[in-house]
This record gives C-alpha cells, structure tokens and sequence, in this order.
C-alpha cells in the first residue's frame, strides 16, 4: 500500500503545532508530544524521501539538538513520576531525597530547553518546516511497509542474545520503523504491524527508563547493601528487563507469522534480582 499524502504533510502540521505549544511552556505532554512528532518528520525525510536538499538537511540538525535537550527533560519527567509511584517505607528518606534532587535536576533542564527554544530559533524551524512540506516529494511506488519490515530485518535473525545494547537498539528502530509504517495509506497489514511495534516500545522504553532511574539512585546512595531504594530499583528493573525480553520475542514471531517462543536473554551482572518489599506502579510512558 502506498504512502498516505494527506498523513505525511500532517506530520510537519503537528510538528508546527507542537513547537507553538512547546515555546510558550515546556510542560511534560509538551515536551513528550515535539519529542513524537519531529521523530515522525525526522522519520520521513530520512527514510522515505529518496534524498535530502539543503533545508531538510538543516532542519534535521535543528530538530535533533532542540530534541536532545526536550529529550533530559522529559526523561526527568518519567523518573519522577516512577520514583513517586514506589510503595516503599521512607526509612533513610532516600526516597524523598532523590525525588527533590531529580525535581531540581528537571527544573535546571527546563531552563536550558526554554533558552534553546528562543524566538529566533522557533521561527527557523516553522520555516524550515513548512519548505520541507511544500519540497518533499515521495516516488509513488515507495512501501512504507515493505520499509518498515526491511528496517527491523536489519537488526539481527531470532536466535539473537538480547542483552540492554541490543534491546535498545530494538527500541530505537522498531520506533523509526512504526512511524514509517503509519505512513500506510489505510493498510489493516500495516496496522497490525504499528500496533505490535508500539506495544513493544513501550515495554522496552518502561524498562529502559527504569534502568535510568536504577543508575542515578546507585550513583547517589551506593549499592543495595546501602540503599533499600537502590534495592528495589534493581529489582524492578529487572522484571522489566524480562518482560522487554518476551515483547520482543513476541513482535519477531508476530512479523515472521511464526509462534512465540523463548527467546535468549543476557542479563546484566549488576542487574540480579533481589527481595523486595513492596510492588511499585507502572510508570508514566
């Protein structure tokens, strides 16, 4: 099925849309939603459109540095809202402790994201957007589905060792190829694909941000014998790093149209499990 036209210039109008809102305040579904959707253009441009002129070359560069810096706060967003859901007794208030010094931590990125996020720099970028989406031009026999399934064929056969590098090597292109995928135009194959891909990023992106979380309190507090946050934050961490295991063994079966089955993970040394207390909530994705 080929690509959707109408979809794919509304990705650089939700971008527009976005980067208003995200100028005026950085809140976090602000951040969370320009974060989204420049990765859809960025998506667009780099995998779809057979090459790049001068202004999406630019644009690009504007949109992965401004996306950085919208990235450490809104990383900052879901380690608070992790940490807070954590049914722990207070204890040594390392808890507390690490809740204010991450709320300090996310209110110096805001700053930086609102100075990057100046007026000169916002209009460059509507600018720069709206040339992009007046200048793409998209071959009408291009597969965004047939893309999408080239792109997750590249990252290794089924027997693979999952450890955390490849697991997030998943998270990074089957998110790139989702957003490649919803380019379909009104395809049910395509959305089945969309749909595996998004569950699985978010099972892979829930763990990783837990493992995030896990090294700033292991930095902060030590090791588990010195912190009964740090270990319950491994111990979480850990069930996560399984259940990204078996959400990628699932999306490879489901791709290939073979059954699920058991698929091969490395965990880390310093990840083993340990005794915990208390089940926490989901994060905030």
């Amino acid at each position: 099925m080929p690509i959707d036209l109408i979809r794919s210039r509304l990705a650089f109008q939700r971008l527009g849309r976005e980067l208003t809102r995200l100028a005026k305040s950085p809140a976090p579904e602000s951040v969370h939603k320009f974060r989204t959707n420049s990765r859809r253009v960025e998506a667009l441009l780099s995998e779809v459109a057979p090459k790049l002129n001068r202004n999406d070359r630019k644009l690009l560069k504007l949109l992965s540095r401004l996306r950085k810096k919208a990235g450490r706060v809104r990383d900052l967003d879901v380690e608070i809202a992790s940490l807070r859901s954590l049914k722990i007794p207070e204890g040594n208030g390392h808890k507390s402790q690490f809740v204010a010094a991450l709320v300090q931590d996310r209110t110096r990125h805001e700053q930086k994201l609102a100075k990057a996020f100046d007026r000169k720099t916002a209009d460059e970028v509507r600018r720069r957007l709206k040339r992009a989406a007046s200048d793409v031009d998209i071959p009408k026999n291009v597969e965004p589905l047939a893309l999408t399934l080239d792109k997750l064929a590249k990252l290794g056969r089924d027997h693979l060792t999952l450890t955390e590098k490849t697991l997030h090597q998943y998270r990074i292109i089957g998110k790139r190829a989702r957003y490649i995928a919803e380019l379909a135009d009104h395809d049910a194959e395509a959305k089945r694909v969309v749909d595996q891909l998004k569950h699985m990023q978010d099972v892979i992106g829930d763990w990783h941000d837990w493992l995030k979380l896990t090294q700033k309190a292991e930095a902060l507090f030590g090791g588990i014998r010195d912190s009964a946050l740090v270990a319950m934050l491994r111990n979480v961490t850990q069930a996560k790093f399984r259940q990204s295991v078996d959400a990628v063994a699932e999306t490879r079966a489901a791709l290939s149209g073979k059954k699920s089955g058991p698929a091969h993970a490395a965990s880390p040394q310093s990840r083993k499990p340990v005794a915990a207390s208390a089940e926490p909530s989901a994060a905030v994705a």
